[in-house]
């Protein structure tokens, strides 16, 4: 096949992965074909099953089996959601061994009904990678005051991690904290840390869509045509700017003597992850988080809709600014405009695991209604 901007993105130094499975996508070749044309990698999460099984029969004869079993709804959802993920990593898996473990993951999310409940989501994330049983598998943990444990204790038993929901500064620092804490007891335990992958997952656009609506707010309340003009000069601005900022502390934190330390002894970076990287707002360009964040060691996961898009007129180039102090230039006038984006993303990260833990509300309640009807048929 021939070179894509996904193999030009792969050249530069970021990796295209897909924020999307189904069972339709790995049984009908599409999963396949997106492979071969430049996908390095695959996320789930508990809406993007949602999605998947409530809204599809792809799963129907599955559940009505596993049902007549005598099967709970929540094993069930446990065995359709390891399958896709093995089934996903067993397409990666040559890519995963082509990148020399780089590339080629497929990420899991813990049940984020445990989010608040370090012990029961160590457990669980331990069962889930046991489960799986493919390398290639990275565990999603929510960069929480309860979830940075979490991450410390999968990493330091050999574990491949995907902290998720990450959406300011200090989320990030904590984060890498955790993840140099686990290699370093992992070490402590003979484990082999050059086998060990970590990606920290920054969410993106949700962040332009909460200061964007702060600003049109503020545009309404004024008559001056300055300020108006001022205020509307930011919109679209702020989550790049934060990821920017992001980026610079993920090159400072990986050129520190700690991780110096660690990287002798044959420890990977933890690589930046941009999430959430669709297009809200229609007057931006419909892959303006793909171009704007193409950055050295990094990860994009994408869905698929912006993935096509990329392919079909996204440009590769050094798009991302690596201007720190104008990043923070921007960060600041909107602090200005008494738009404080710590207390935003805080905001975020709150309403983050909620919508995940209503995702699996959801699915959970779709499953058991969906199994009961299969079976009265």
């Amino acid at each position: 096949m021939s070179k894509t901007r996904l193999h030009e993105l792969a050249e530069f130094g970021q990796s295209a992965w897909l924020d999307y499975i189904d069972r339709a996508l790995i049984e009908s070749g599409k999963l396949k074909k997106l492979i071969d044309q430049g996908l390095r990698g695959m996320t789930s999460n508990p809406s993007i099953f949602d999605q998947a099984i409530s809204k599809s029969k792809d799963y129907d004869e599955k559940i009505l089996h596993l049902k007549e079993k005598g099967r709970s709804t929540f094993e069930i959802y446990d065995e359709l959601t390891v399958k896709d993920i093995k089934d996903a990593c067993a397409l990666f898996e040559p890519i995963f061994k082509e990148t020399s473990r780089l590339d080629g993951y497929v990420s899991l999310e813990i049940n984020p009904k445990l989010a608040n409940d370090t012990q029961a989501s160590i457990k669980e994330g331990k069962r889930l990678f046991e489960k799986v049983k493919y390398a290639n598998c990275m565990i999603k943990v929510p960069a929480t005051q309860a979830g940075y444990p979490v991450i410390e204790e999968l990493i330091a038993h050999g574990i491949n991690v995907n902290v998720t929901l990450i959406f300011s500064l200090d989320q990030y620092v904590e984060t890498v904290k955790a993840y140099f804490k686990g290699l370093s007891r992992a070490l402590d335990k003979k484990i082999d840390i050059s086998q060990i992958r970590s990606v920290a997952s920054v969410f993106v656009s949700r962040l332009d869509t909460s200061v964007d609506a702060l600003l049109d707010e503020k545009v309404a309340q004024t008559t001056d045509a300055s300020v108006k003009e001022q205020l509307q000069a930011l919109k679209g601005k702020a989550a790049v700017a934060n990821c920017r900022l992001i980026y610079e502390k993920f090159k400072e934190l990986f050129s520190s003597k700690e991780f110096k330390d660690l990287f002798e002894c044959k420890a990977n970076s933890q690589r930046v992850l941009w999430g959430s990287t669709s297009t809200k707002n229609p007057e931006y360009s419909d892959i303006k988080y793909v171009t704007e964040l193409i950055a050295k060691h990094t990860v994009n996961t994408i869905p698929e809709k912006t993935l096509l898009a990329f392919i079909d007129h996204g440009q590769v180039g050094a798009a991302f600014s690596e201007d720190a102090e104008g990043a923070q230039d921007i960060i600041e006038a909107l602090k200005a405009e008494g738009i404080d984006i710590r207390k935003i993303c805080l905001q975020l990260l709150q309403d983050g695991v909620v919508a995940f833990e209503k995702s699996f509300d959801s699915l959970i309640h779709s499953l058991e209604t969906k199994a009961q009807q299969l079976c009265a048929k």
